[in-house]
């Protein structure tokens, strides 16, 4: 039962960010799911991806009804995105998990830096 309700929480939390924020959600299951639930590195990796596509679809329906979601620019942008997925997929299985931990943590503080002086 414990183990349901670190789900859950871990789901919340993961689906609060990506709602508020538009994406992000990655950012917080990851390091949720190798710290609460003992998944190694990769595997959080490519699950968090998993887990984030339910939580977009449902994030797009509020965004479109509100107008703020651009058909036209996904169109625009997916190309690009897809190869980029395929990419990090592939460069995924040949990193070893403390050097995705590392890539991870620069992100996140460049990320973090970007939008307290933005």
């Amino acid at each position: 039962m414990k183990k349901y309700f670190k789900f859950a929480i871990i789901g919340i939390i993961v689906g609060i960010c990506n709602g508020l924020f538009g994406s992000g959600g990655g950012t917080v299951a990851v390091p949720c799911m190798e710290k609460f639930l003992g998944v190694e590195k990769k595997k959080a990796h490519a699950t968090a991806i998993a887990l984030i596509l339910p939580l977009t679809i449902v994030s797009i329906f509020f965004y479109t009804q509100k107008g703020y979601f651009d058909f036209k620019l996904v169109w625009q942008t997916s190309i690009g995105g897809v190869f980029g997925g395929v990419l990090g997929a592939y460069i995924l299985k040949k990193l070893k998990p403390d050097t995705i931990a590392k890539i991870f943590g620069i992100f996140l503080i460049i990320a973090a830096i970007r939008m307290v002086f933005k």
